[in-house]
């Protein structure tokens, strides 16, 4: 199945793409297309399932564009959720200037609502509460919607909002279409579903059973825009023999290969774009070793059954559970471990716990490897290659040139640490990326249980991130591991640590200095994140 079987229109069909839906889930295959015709639905889906898009897609058809008035409803029981379908609606509303969305709920200054509402708004999107506010004091006209939405309908019962629910819909027209969505089906959802749906349809997507592979699953909280970088350093430092990154569009797996190419890695990519020809040879070099890396799209990357894949990386949190269950499967087979490494960025934190309570699995955080890692790591790398050598005897033949370098007045030591410093620089190189890495990022992704702290110096005294992290790791003991986000500006430096260190920090650190400069530290100004 295809979304542009659904007929939908070019703007819609073109934001799917961006979004990266190849092809549409279960739910949204039986939710769709009997939306467009009108249907009354009580659709049994799990959050995860691409529930928001399965009534999303169809409401957004079905608004006359030139109407500047409220013509479609969607009810939510938090206002987590109410902001998250707003969001899922505008990135579907993208090649559709003319059609606005807008998130009401509790918590945020009624009076930008009020505003925003006298401009016209074809699509709200609302906590029940907060809407019973703004039919209360007038702000509000119902009587042109034709579609209501409740989505997580159970949990809205739950919640205690039925009196609120039946409030707003004695508001709106009688003629409308009228869509309910619920993971469960108790008996309170069906008594609404009874009084308020003309010969509604119910559909429901099998359960599915999702057998999680036994192998290591792992994520990182990083920015966006900072995704990139780690996913090199996070490469450099597992250093995996054979892997597979996985993108939810085909842009994405274009840039990705385009740009690990660049920095030196061997890699290519894989998506619908690309003709048979084409992924037949690509896949050829992936299993005979010729790449190290492929990068893959969910659909080009079915029929993949090539063994000993030691990493799954998924550049992008999948749009489905099932998804994430088929992308980590790729590794960790016939009994052989395996490990997989998700990059979430902080606005998609929920995304990942829905994963994990449905497929019933752990996650476990790991941070962003830091430069000090990489060159740790490296420098085991080479410590071992160097073990090896020395034991099967393949030093010997060299031993006669570090007996002359020696007749010149170096030592052993001398010339083994030159010889060492020469093979991690040639490591760092051969990727391109040894000096490259962008030092400004941060080198661990930020959470509750940090602190920021200020210092006195910055850009100015040539002070750059290794320096502060070399600093306080190496004055105060605590581990650079632990150690947050760090930003250099021109007179003075952030650093985020862990709240429970950072009077230890800040003590430790006193009359100390930084490339020669004394040093203060000080709790930042909590002026918003930077």
């Amino acid at each position: 199945m295809v979304f542009e079987a659904f007929g939908l229109s070019g703007e819609v069909l073109k934001a799917v793409s961006e979004l990266g839906f190849e092809e549409p889930t279960p739910i949204q295959v039986l939710a769709i297309p009997k939306m467009l015709l009108g249907n009354d639905i009580t659709g049994q889906a799990e959050t995860g399932t691409g529930k928001t898009a399965a009534f999303g897609i169809p409401v957004i058809e079905k608004i006359e564009r030139n109407k500047r008035e409220t013509q479609a409803l969607v009810l939510c029981p938090t206002r987590e959720l109410a902001i998250q379908v707003a969001e899922e609606f505008s990135k579907l509303l993208k090649y559709i200037p003319s059609v606005t969305v807008l998130p009401v709920y509790g918590g945020q200054a009624i009076d930008r609502q009020i505003r925003a509402l006298k401009g016209g708004v074809q699509i709200i999107i609302a906590t029940p509460g907060r809407l019973i506010d703004h039919i209360d004091r007038g702000t509000l006209n119902l009587k042109n919607v034709k579609m209501l939405v409740l989505d997580e309908g159970d949990q809205m019962l739950d919640m205690g909002f039925r009196d609120e629910i039946e409030t707003i819909i004695f508001e709106l027209p009688k003629n409308r279409q009228t869509v309910l969505f619920s993971a469960t089906m108790p008996k309170p959802i069906l008594e609404i579903s009874q009084k308020f749906q003309k010969n509604p349809i119910f559909i429901k997507v099998p359960d599915r059973e999702l057998i999680v592979p036994g192998i290591e699953q792992f994520y990182i909280e990083v920015k966006e825009q900072d995704k990139l970088e780690v996913l090199c350093r996070v490469i450099d430092m597992q250093n995996p023999p054979l892997s597979l990154i996985f993108t939810n569009t085909k842009r994405a797996a274009d840039y990705v290969t385009l740009h690990l190419n660049t920095r030196g890695y061997l890699v290519e990519g894989l998506h619908g774009d690309m003709k048979q020809q084409q992924r037949d040879r690509v896949m050829g070099r992936f299993r005979a070793r010729n790449i190290d890396i492929l990068v893959a799209t969910d659909v080009a990357a079915r029929g993949i059954d090539v063994e000993d894949i030691d990493t799954v990386f998924n550049y992008d949190v999948p749009q489905d559970v099932e998804y994430y269950v088929h992308r980590i499967g790729r590794t960790g087979r016939a009994g052989k471990t395996g490990k997989s490494i998700t990059f979430v960025s902080p606005k998609e934190i929920y995304k990942l716990r829905q994963i994990q309570r449905y497929a019933n699995i752990r996650i476990a955080r790991i941070p962003v490897p830091t430069l000090r890692d990489i060159e740790e790591t490296r420098t085991q790398q080479v410590i071992e290659q160097v073990r090896e050598i020395v034991m099967d005897g393949g030093a010997s033949a060299y031993q006669k040139l570090v007996e002359q370098m020696m007749q010149e007045e170096y030592s052993s030591m001398e010339i083994a640490a030159g010889l060492i410093k020469i093979v991690l620089d040639s490591k760092g190189d051969q990727k391109g990326n040894g000096k490259d890495y962008n030092e400004n990022i941060p080198v661990h992704a930020t959470s509750s249980n940090m602190e920021k702290l200020s210092i006195n110096i910055g850009r100015e005294r040539g002070i750059r991130v290794k320096d502060i992290l070399g600093a306080i790791a190496g004055e105060t003991g605590v581990p650079g591991r632990l150690i947050g986000a760090i930003e250099i500006q021109d007179r003075h430096s952030y650093v985020e640590v862990p709240s429970s260190e950072a009077s230890h920090i800040i003590e430790a650190m006193h009359n100390k200095t930084i490339r020669g400069y004394s040093v203060i530290l000080t709790p930042a100004k909590k002026r918003g994140q930077y």
